[in-house]
Parts: structure tokens; sequence; C-alpha cells
């Protein structure tokens, strides 16, 4: 029988909340700055978290972090100092990494190209590549695409991008996190998905906005380091 995994050539990747934890960085962030009220929860600081990002903003993200403080000024009674808004949107250069990711990203990355596509800016991007220890062949900003998901411009232009090298839509397999962001409109546009159920386990969705209906994907894993094992179990074509 041949390989689930044996048609690809070419593996995109969402980045935040897939490949880089922004939950942990921004609590950690939040918390060393003294900023959370004695009592306030993770859970409690993601969900008003995931309602300000969801509000319309004219700055990309990870820009309009300071307005989302401003918002958990409002909603959780954070103090209202800019320096700290400003801290809050620098904190992700410091965001870490899941603890599988850069070895599965190495693993995966002896048989397929790698490819980035996120919602996140350049200058950001470049730090995540650098924690990830750069492992991708291409990588898409929310700069270049003009664009963020789930807006299918995104998949069109690094569509357009892959397919300059030669590799098509199938033989692409897309692999992200977010239900709402990247595995619903991937499939929706016709691209194999591979679902990293980050938070498989725990109630919720943290800090990433809730998808409408849940999109079953070709591959389903709660980690990334799981993706690898799948693949080379699977062995060669």
């Amino acid at each position: 029988m041949p390989s689930p995994f044996a048609r690809f050539r070419v593996l995109t990747f969402d980045v935040v909340g897939t490949l880089i934890d922004f939950e942990t960085g921004m609590l950690e962030q939040l918390r060393a700055s003294g900023a959370v009220p004695a009592g306030l929860s993770d859970d409690a600081i993601l969900d008003a978290y995931r309602r300000a990002r969801g509000a319309p903003d004219v700055r990309l993200f990870p820009d309009d972090l300071e307005r989302v403080y401003g918002d958990l000024v409002r909603d959780l009674g954070l103090p209202d100092d800019p320096r700290r808004a400003q801290g809050f949107r620098d904190s992700a250069e410091r965001w870490p990494a899941y603890p599988d990711s850069v070895a599965a990203l190495k693993r995966l990355g002896r048989n397929y190209r790698l490819v980035a596509v996120t919602n996140a800016q350049r200058w950001a991007l470049d730090h995540f590549v650098r924690t990830l220890e750069s492992p991708f062949w291409d990588t898409i900003s929310v700069d270049d695409s003009g664009a963020e998901k789930p807006d299918p411009q995104v998949f069109a232009f690094a569509r357009g991008r892959i397919s300059r090298s030669g590799f098509s839509k199938a033989e692409t397999l897309h692999v992200a996190q977010s239900q709402y962001h990247d595995i619903g409109i991937a499939r929706k546009l016709g691209y194999a998905t591979c679902w990293i159920e980050r938070r498989q386990g725990r109630p919720g969705s943290g800090g990433t906005l809730t998808a409408a209906t849940l999109t079953v994907p070709d591959h389903h894993f709660a980690t990334l380091a799981a993706l690898a094992d799948a693949v080379e179990a699977a062995g060669p074509d």
C-alpha cells in the first residue's frame, strides 16, 4: 500500500499557534510585566484576548497587539500603560517554539519543501524563523500576501509562489492548528490538510478564534512530532 504522504512534495505551515506557542509567550509577558491582577486565570486572559483579536484593526498582526492590550485594560482591569502595550506587541520577538517544533521540522524537511504561510508581519516572522532554526524553503508573511487567513487571497498568493518551482496544489499538504484561519478554508479551496490540534484534551480554543463548524482534515495529530512519526512510519513512496 502506498504511503498516504507519498504524493506530497511541499508542506505549507501556519506558524503562530502551530509552530510558535504564542499563548505561552503572551501570558509570560503579561505576568512578567506585573500587568495581571491577582487571581486572574490564564483561560480568562486568553478568552479576552480572543475576543479582542476578533475586532477590526487597521494595523496588522502583531502590531495590533497594542490595541488588543487596550481592550484587555477595559475587559480585565490591566494597567492602562502605553509601555506595557508596546511590550505586549514586542513580546512576539521572544515567543517560544512548541517543544517539538524544531526537531519535527528538521525531520519533515528531509522529505519535503517547507513553506511558512503566516498572518504575521515580516518583522515578527523573521524572529519566528530564527527561533525555529531556519527550516523553511520559502516564507510568506501578511506583508507579502496583502491579506490575512482565512482570506483565500493568502492561499492564492502562496500557490503562485510555489507553482513557479513546478509544485502543484495536489502535491501540497497544508499543516495548521487553527480550524478558523486554516483548515476550513484550505479544505474548501481543495488542499489536503493536516490539523495539528495543539489544544487537544483542553477545553475551549484558547487564543485562537473559533470556527463556526469543525472541518474534518485529511490527517489529524495532536503534535507536529506525531506527524513526523507518521511520515517516517509510512516509509518511502
